[in-house]
């Protein structure tokens, strides 16, 4: 009796290459690890693929892990205006016309036009800061609001519990946490009588407690804020301009309340100039830069050697250095540009752009131009608004970018193709 031989089904290796395939595409940390290695260009295009892939990419833990590889992009919207006269109490009586936008926005694109026409910034009082898209606007000193554009979601902070006359504040921007911003809001106490004191009164709104917490602030030498600022916030590190050609440096993740007190750069510029601004270098250092009629510096802060990779400020004790990166004589640029070279005494720094080292934004009576740094050229920035009517003298006038990644505030739970 002879054995029966059971027929044996063939695999083709088409087949086993489809189940590697699927297998791949339906592992997380496979996914991951070649969704990494893929460019920014072409990461933006891949989301519209399966609502899988968008769950993966807009997954807070991939986007940290790509972040940290990549670097972080960002589109540039517009210009806000806000103008200090109407920045809390009326000065010598003065009240916005009805007229003039309480929140003034120059447009620089076609998003910056749909964000201007869709009514959002009627709702949000006067501008006051922004950070990775996030805006931080009110009226002082009871309103504030926070506005998510991402997700297109405003939030009302509750009152805070201090009145303060004059004050500066700074808006720190945290990861994204299943679809949620996460933020704190600072505002600090300007003292209107300059007299020596070694600390300051600070109050701190965190959209995790959702209230705001009271504390004071302690240096071991005398020092005074700027009025009417905003801190500059590089990699949670709150950075505020003070009276006397000083930095004040407060890191709000200590348990410490101490701030650490520097002296801004001895540049050529340093005895005349007439504006100063504060940014985020490409390799994450503070920026600063001061201009005059006749050119600008940028600087960079570095702390010393071994002073540990947390923060600047612990707070006292450690060392830091100014390093002038930057030295520009306008000039250099007009000629280029033979239309504008009678005007150059007009110009001056305006803002950096975001974790940029090598570009900043310029004025010219109310010209705007991109200027880079390198190769010493400028180009012009063409804005919607009212440009020509703003009051240069009372105004700071701030570009606007939106992170270049995709967010859902949908993404939680979603697993299917």
């Amino acid at each position: 009796m002879g054995k029966s031989k059971k027929k044996r089904q063939k695999t083709s290796p088409n087949d086993i290459d489809n189940t590697s395939v699927r297998d791949v595409l339906n592992c997380d940390d496979i996914m991951h690890e070649i969704l990494l290695r893929v460019p920014p260009s072409t990461l933006s295009k891949l989301i519209i693929v399966s609502k899988r892939w968008l769950y993966v990419v807009c997954a807070s833990s991939f986007r940290r892990r790509y972040l940290a590889q990549w670097g972080q992009d960002f589109r540039h919207l517009g210009f806000f205006v806000c103008n200090f006269l109407y920045l809390g109490r009326p000065r010598n009586g003065v009240c916005r016309p009805s007229w003039e936008p309480a929140l003034p926005f120059l447009s620089t694109c076609k998003e910056g036009d749909d964000f201007m026409r869709s009514g959002m910034l009627k709702k949000l009082g006067y501008f006051i800061d922004s950070a990775n898209g996030v805006i931080l606007s009110g009226v002082h000193p009871k309103i504030y609001y926070v506005y998510d554009t991402m997700a297109k979601q405003r939030y009302q902070l509750p009152v805070p519990q201090q009145f303060y006359k004059t004050l500066c504040m700074a808006l720190i921007v945290e990861e994204y946490l299943e679809g949620d911003i996460c933020y704190k809001v600072i505002r600090a106490k300007c003292e209107s009588k300059l007299r020596e004191r070694n600390t300051v009164s600070i109050e701190t709104y965190s959209s995790k407690t959702g209230n705001w917490k009271q504390s004071t602030l302690m240096c071991s030498t005398s020092f005074a804020l700027v009025p009417r600022t905003v801190g500059m916030v590089v990699g949670g590190v709150v950075h505020w301009l003070a009276i006397w050609g000083k930095l004040v440096i407060y890191d709000p993740r200590l348990g410490d309340r101490n701030v650490a007190l520097v002296k801004l750069p001895a540049g050529v510029l340093s005895q005349e100039h007439e504006e100063s601004v504060l940014g985020e270098s490409s390799d994450g250092l503070l920026q600063y830069g001061q201009s005059n009629n006749l050119g600008l510096e940028i600087w960079v802060l570095e702390k010393e050697p071994g002073a540990g990779p947390s923060t600047y400020c612990n707070c006292t004790h450690l060392k830091y250095k100014w390093i002038l990166r930057w030295r520009l004589n306008f000039k250099a640029i007009w000629k280029q540009i033979p239309t504008f070279s009678l005007y150059f005494k007009e110009t001056q720094i305006l803002s950096f752009l975001p974790q940029n080292s090598t570009s900043v934004f310029i004025r010219v009576g109310w010209n705007i131009f991109l200027c880079d740094l390198e190769t010493k050229t400028a180009e012009v920035v063409n804005y919607q608004g009212r440009g020509a009517s703003i009051s240069w003298e009372s105004s700071k006038v701030v570009p606007y970018f939106l992170p270049a990644w995709p967010h859902s505030s949908s993404v939680s739970g979603q697993n299917g193709t």
